[in-house]
């Protein structure tokens, strides 16, 4: 017996992580629907914008990085269990799990962004527009 020793993929680990994959799609889509849309369009409005609209567009950028490098692991460690194979290949680096702990960094990021986009659009209600110069 080997020390690291090849495990066949596991049926259970594809639907596991094919449902992963799925849940983390739903949750980025309800989270940027729920928050709304927050547009920058310059530095300048950039440093002129509230922190509740920074922290916004902050951890909206984060979800989107982490949504995609978390979405492509779990893809592969999934698509890695769905057939048979000779070698491990890349099966060894655990890309399920860290996948995993993506979608929970996700998560946090994802309601980062509601929770600062929802107080925004409260600030911003709250606070009547100055008349254009």
């Amino acid at each position: 017996m080997w020390i690291f020793e090849c495990r066949d993929p596991s049926y259970e680990a594809f639907k596991l992580g094919l449902a992963a994959a799925i849940l983390l799609l739903a949750a980025h889509a309800i989270s940027n629907l729920f928050g709304g849309c927050i547009c920058i369009w310059s530095k300048d409005e950039l440093h002129k914008a509230s922190s509740n609209k920074q922290l916004a567009l902050g951890s909206l950028i984060f979800s989107w990085i982490t949504l995609a490098i978390g979405f492509s692991m779990l893809i592969i460690g999934t698509l890695e269990n769905s057939k048979s194979r000779k070698s491990c290949g890349i099966s060894e680096h655990r890309l399920l799990s860290i996948g995993g702990i993506l979608c929970f960094i996700h998560g946090l990021f994802a309601v980062s962004y509601y929770i600062s986009a929802t107080a925004f659009t409260r600030e911003e209600k709250l606070i009547p527009n100055p008349p254009p110069t």
